[in-house]
């Protein structure tokens, strides 16, 4: 690359002029050096913001790529449990259900033979039986009364 202040007009002994460049010679020269080089610094600064943005576009896709494989993993873990939690449960409550109604069931047959039994002793003790109730009665209405 050439002196930006060469010109025919420079000192150059060896060209052989004497003559001294004008100031406004040089501040052309300057002037055209500065804008080849500003020039030159916006084509690079474009280049490299391109290759930037090209780059963040290619890790911004990545990224979303990546969260949607994980989201559809997650969720895909998420029913299998969900499913599991509601097969035990469902297990559970039909277990828990069955047992209550054994338990109902034993209950019921054995107030029937609680009831059996009462009525039996009742026909067999009419007197003992009138006499506890009056006895009950009044304490009953004693402790009322308080």
């Amino acid at each position: 690359m050439s002196n930006p202040f060469s010109t025919p007009n420079s000192l150059d002994p060896e060209a052989g002029f004497t003559q001294t460049p004008s100031v406004a010679q040089a501040a052309n020269d300057l002037r055209a050096a500065a804008g080849e080089k500003a020039r030159e610094f916006v084509q690079t600064t474009e280049v490299k913001a391109t290759a930037l943005k090209d780059r963040a576009v290619e890790t911004a896709q990545q990224f979303r790529d990546t969260a949607t494989e994980r989201a559809t993993q997650f969720k895909a873990s998420a029913t299998e449990k969900a499913n599991a939690f509601k097969n035990t449960a469902t297990d559970k409550a039909q277990h828990l259900k069955d047992s209550a109604n054994e338990q109902w069931q034993d209950t019921r047959v054995k107030a029937k033979e609680m009831h059996i039994t009462a009525e039996d002793y009742i026909r067999e003790n009419p007197t003992k039986c009138v006499l506890s109730a009056l006895g009950a009665g009044f304490i009953i209405g004693l402790i009322v009364r308080r």
